[in-house]
């Protein structure tokens, strides 16, 4: 008997912001894997950083190396008792290398709503862009922000703050950013940071091949095979293809990490994102190499579905999230 195509039901507010969207970064993407910031800009509004505290969370900006854009955004949840003791979550954001920055609104909503609910400081990291900065620009200055926090000692930054208990986060194409991020601090000795756990939303790995997922799931939201190809084509190196060790980490090229000290991973999956299969394969080959990783799938969710808070999704996204801190914290 055929399975029943399933429906992805979205309010009509959703389907008019994922349009607008959607529309934007096809029209500034150009057919040379350029992209038109200028007509970006307009679909990609901003947000500004706020020391008075908005629903219960501050926030201010500060820059590491002006000469590459590098900067991030600390989020500090104020309603708590200022004793407490408080994880860090460093956050790369997505956008296919390409697009969206840390100062995004619906980056600034999440690390917000984060840095409140799960209470903790969130620290969004703004990092260069493709095309015109391509890999691995955005690993080295993923890196070089880990190297500046942990070495920072600034007025502004929360006496409770705890780099003990330091989690790297991304979402997209910021999921991939923190699992290569990670990879290169377990070589390093930090004075200040431990990292505890990886927290990877709907990752972006790919390659050569087309999945399942990539052929059956066509006309969803945000994200289809010519959008991601575009994409890695802006990324990548020239005469390189998707089996890059950077794109496919399981695939031919892998980077063999059975012997590195990698921390837990919670990883999340979308059952209308096309790209299931390859975060599915990056789950085993993180088990196949006997590393911790916990899966949580969301049957009814989109690539990205935790930039518009309204899903129910969302909130489940954030319990897991925070039981997943506490768990990793106490373990050390």
């Amino acid at each position: 008997m055929a399975e029943t195509p399933r429906t992805l039901r979205l309010s009509l507010k959703t389907r008019l912001l994922l349009a607008a969207h959607s529309f934007g970064i096809r029209a500034a993407s150009r057919s040379d894997h350029t992209v038109n910031r200028s007509v970006l800009n307009i679909f990609d509004p901003k947000a500004a950083a706020s020391s008075r505290p908005v629903n219960g969370v501050s926030s201010f900006d500060n820059t590491i190396d002006p000469t590459r854009n590098l900067w991030f955004r600390l989020y500090a949840p104020t309603s708590t008792a200022t004793t407490d003791a408080l994880p860090v979550i460093i956050f790369f954001h997505g956008g296919g290398f390409a697009f969206m920055a840390a100062n995004s609104k619906s980056f600034d909503v999440l690390c917000r709503r984060l840095a409140r609910e799960i209470n903790a400081v969130v620290i969004s990291v703004n990092y260069r862009l493709a095309p015109e900065y391509k890999y691995p620009c955005q690993y080295e200055d993923g890196f070089d922000a880990l190297i500046y926090i942990d070495g920072m000692t600034f007025e502004n930054l929360p006496a409770n703050l705890d780099l003990g208990r330091c989690f790297i986060a991304g979402d997209s194409a910021g999921g991939n950013l923190a699992h290569h991020v990670v990879l290169k601090a377990c070589e390093h000795t930090f004075s200040n940071i431990k990292i505890n756990g990886l927290i990877a939303m709907q990752p972006f790995f790919g390659g050569e091949e087309r999945t399942e997922s990539e052929i059956k799931l066509v006309g969803v939201p945000l994200i289809s095979v010519e959008r991601t190809d575009w994409m890695w084509k802006a990324f990548l190196p020239e005469g390189s293809d998707r089996n890059h060790s950077v794109v496919n980490v399981f695939g031919p090229n892998a980077v063999d990490i059975k012997g590195v000290k990698f921390p837990a991973t919670l990883l999340f999956v979308g059952g209308f994102d096309p790209l299931q299969d390859w975060q599915k394969r990056y789950h085993e080959g993180l088990k196949k190499s006997g590393k911790e990783v916990h899966l949580v799938e969301y049957p009814n969710v989109f690539h990205g579905f935790y930039c518009l808070p309204e899903s129910p999704e969302f909130s489940l996204l954030i319990g897991e999230v925070k039981s997943f801190v506490q768990k990793q914290s106490s373990a050390t």
